[in-house]
C-alpha cells in the first residue's frame, strides 16, 4: 500500500488528524533540552519517553499528558499501535530519545514504522550523547590541527564485525556500557590501537551523578575495580548496565585542564533547602550553578489571620491616606497585602503617595512584581536593624504624617516595633499572616534527613531550625550545616548541630556562596593530598553530630 492509501485508510475524509513528533530530549541534563523542544513539549497529548531523560521532558508537559515508557511496559508496548490510535483520535504524540533520534537505531525503525503507516511526523534534533557527554567531561573531541573524529558502536565493534577506526591519531568516541568497557577496550586493541592509547570513561554524563575516569585501554579495567566501579572483592559495583561514553586518543590529555563540571564546588551534594518552591526558587537555582542538587522542604506553612479586621482597617486606611509609611519585611507580607488588594479589587495604584519600605533583595522584587518600587532598602544589613539604622525620625514640619503601617507575621519581633516608635513614628503593628509548622515531608525524606542521605542544609532562620527538627528530626553528622547568622548558629547548637558555615552576610545569596566556598576549600584539599573527593553523604559514621 502506498503512503497515500495509508494515510487515506487511517484517516477517512472529516476526522481529525494528530501527529507525531520525534524528540531529541539530549544526554540528561534537563538544560539541554531546545528551546523547540520545550515549546513541542507543551502541546502533547501523548509522551513516550527514554527512561533517562523522562523525567526533565514531563515537566514541560500539560498536566493530563499521557505517559508511557517503552522500557517499564517491556513486551507489552506497542509503540506503532498507541501511535496510530492517538493520531487517528487527533493527538499529538511526541516520542522522546535519549540524545539525538538521527542517532538512534530504535528512533529510525520507528520512523519508518510511521512513513509506512501514512503517518505524519516531524524530527526535532537534541544534542547528541556522544558530543555533550565528553564536552561535560572537559574532553575536546578536535584539536587546533583538526584531529579526525570517529564514533564507535560498541556493541558493533564486539560482535567481531570489521569496524574502520581511521588513522592512529584520530579521536575515537565509544558508547558502550559500563559492564561492556573492559571488552570493548580489549576490541579496540585487537583492531590495532596502541594499548597505552588515553581513555577516558563517562558514566551519567551531564548529569550531576556524572563520573570521568581517565586511564588507557590497557588498564581501565584495574583503574575501575581499583575505584569499585566494577565488581572486586571489596566492592559495590555500579549497575553494569550503566551508560558509559568513552573517548580514545591525544584529546583525553586536555581533560586536566578543561574540566568544568565535575570540578564545581558543590558538584553532586544533595543540599536541603527547608524553604518552599517560591521562596527557594533563587537560592536553589544559585545552587545549582555551583552543581549541587537542592531539594526544598517547606517548614512553615503560612495561613490566613484568625481574625481579618484588622487587615481590612489597614488596607481601608492606606486607601484613605491613613499612613506615611508601610514597611514590608518578608514577602509573604507583600503576598498577604497584595491578595487583600486584589480582594477588594484594587491594585499597585492605590500605593501613590505612600513611602514604602522594603527588607532583603527577596521582598523588594516580590513588590516590584506587584508594580511597586520601594523607596527604602536597607543599605547596610538586610534586618529590622539595618532598616532602622537608615530609616529618618520622624519631622513634624517635612511628614504631614507621623503614621507606619507594619504588616507582619504573628510571631514577628517586637524590634522595628520599638526601634520606630523611638524615631517618633506611631506604628500601626498588624497580623497579615500567621506561620505555623509544616506538615512532616515524605518517610524518604526524612529518613535522608536523619540517616546521612544530604550533604548539606541551609538554615536561613532560627524557625527553619527548630521547624526542620520538628517535622524531620535532626540532620545526621556528616551533613554540613550552614547557617545565615549568629542567631541561626545559636538555635542550631541548642539543637545539638554543629555549625560548619556561616553566611559573611544575612542573605540567602552570601549564604549560598559561604557553602560553595566550604565545598571548594573541601575538594582542593582532597586533591592537595592525592586523595579522592568524597561528598559528605558518602561517608557515614555512625554517631550523630554533637554540638561543640
Amino acid at each position: 500500500m502506498s503512503p497515500t492509501a495509508a494515510t487515506d485508510a487511517l484517516f477517512p475524509a472529516g476526522q481529525p488528524t494528530g501527529r507525531c513528533t520525534f524528540l531529541g530530549a539530549g544526554p540528561g541534563d534537563p538544560g539541554l533540552l531546545t528551546l523547540r523542544a520545550v515549546e513541542v513539549l507543551s502541546s502533547a497529548d501523548v509522551l513516550v519517553a527514554d527512561p533517562l531523560t523522562a523525567a526533565a521532558v514531563r515537566t514541560h508537559c500539560p498536566a493530563g499528558v499521557q505517559v508511557h515508557s517503552p522500557v517499564a511496559e517491556g513486551s507489552d508496548f506497542d509503540l506503532a499501535k498507541l501511535v496510530a490510535e492517538a493520531v487517528r483520535a487527533g493527538k499529538h504524540v511526541v516520542r522522546t530519545v535519549d540524545g539525538d533520534p538521527g542517532l538512534d537505531g530504535c528512533a529510525a525503525e520507528e520512523m519508518l514504522s510511521c512513513a509506512g503507516d501514512g503517518i505524519p511526523f516531524e524530527v526535532i534534533p537534541g544534542v547528541a550523547q556522544s558530543v555533550g557527554v565528553p564536552a561535560y567531561a572537559g574532553v575536546p573531541l578536535r584539536g587546533a590541527a583538526g584531529t579526525d573524529v570517529r564514533f564507535v558502536d560498541g556493541a558493533q565493534l564486539l560482535s567481531g564485525a570489521p569496524v574502520d577506526l581511521g588513522a592512529p591519531e584520530t579521536t575515537l568516541v565509544v558508547r558502550t556500557t559500563l559492564g561492556q568497557l573492559p571488552a570493548t577496550a580489549n576490541a579496540l586493541v585487537s583492531n590495532g590501537r596502541k594499548p597505552d592509547s588515553a581513555l577516558s570513561a563517562t558514566l551519567s554524563g551531564t548529569t550531576t551523578r556524572q563520573r570521568t575516569f581517565t586511564s588507557t585501554l590497557s588498564t581501565i579495567a584495574a583503574d575501575l575495580k581499583a575505584a569499585r566501579v566494577l565488581p572486586s572483592p571489596v566492592s559495590a559495583p555500579v549497575d553494569p548496565a550503566t551508560s558509559v561514553i568513552a573517548v580514545v586518543g591525544e584529546q583525553v590529555a586536555h581533560r586536566a585542564s578543561h574540566s568544568w563540571f565535575e570540578t564545581k564546588p558543590l558538584f553532586g551534594w544533595n543540599v536541603l533547602v527547608p524553604r518552599t518552591k517560591e521562596q527557594a526558587h533563587g537560592l536553589s537555582e544559585q545552587l545549582r550553578s555551583y552543581g549541587a542538587v537542592p531539594q526544598e522542604v517547606p517548614t512553615i506553612a503560612v495561613e490566613p489571620p484568625r481574625t481579618p479586621q484588622q487587615m481590612e482597617r489597614a488596607i481601608k486606611g492606606l486607601v484613605t491616606g491613613r499612613y506615611e509609611w508601610i514597611a514590608f519585611t518578608s514577602v509573604n507580607a507583600v503576598r498577604a497585602v497584595r491578595e487583600k488588594f486584589e480582594e477588594y479589587g484594587l491594585d499597585a495604584r492605590a500605593f501613590a503617595g505612600i513611602k514604602v519600605a522594603a527588607v532583603g533583595e527577596t521582598t523588594a522584587q516580590a513588590l516590584v512584581d506587584f508594580g511597586v518600587k520601594p523607596d527604602l532598602v536597607p543599605s547596610g544589613e538586610q534586618s529590622a536593624a539595618g532598616l532602622l539604622e537608615d530609616w529618618p525620625p520622624y519631622d513634624p514640619v517635612f511628614d504631614p504624617i507621623d503614621r507606619v503601617l507594619l504588616p507582619r507575621a504573628d510571631i514577628a519581633t517586637e524590634t522595628l516595633v520599638a526601634g520606630l516608635v523611638e524615631l517618633g513614628w506611631e506604628v500601626d503593628d498588624v497580623t497579615a499572616y500567621r506561620t505555623v509548622r509544616a506538615s512532616p515531608p515524605p518517610a524518604e525524606t526524612r529518613e535522608a534527613i536523619k540517616g546521612g542521605g544530604f550533604d548539606a542544609v541551609l538554615f536561613t532562620s532560627s524557625s527553619t531550625v527548630r521547624n526542620l527538627v520538628g517535622i524531620a528530626g535532626k540532620p545526621h553528622n556528616v551533613t554540613v550545616i550552614a547557617c545565615i547568622g549568629p542567631a541561626t548558629a545559636k538555635t542550631a547548637e541548642e539543637h545539638g548541630l554543629r555549625v560548619d558555615v556561616m553566611a559573611p552576610a544575612p542573605s540567602a545569596a552570601a549564604l549560598a556562596q559561604a557553602l560553595a566556598d566550604f565545598g571548594a576549600k573541601r575538594r582542593d584539599a582532597a586533591t592537595a593530598a592525592g586523595e579522592p573527593v568524597y561528598r559528605p553523604s558518602e561517608r557515614r559514621p555512625g554517631s550523630r553530630r554533637k554540638a561543640r
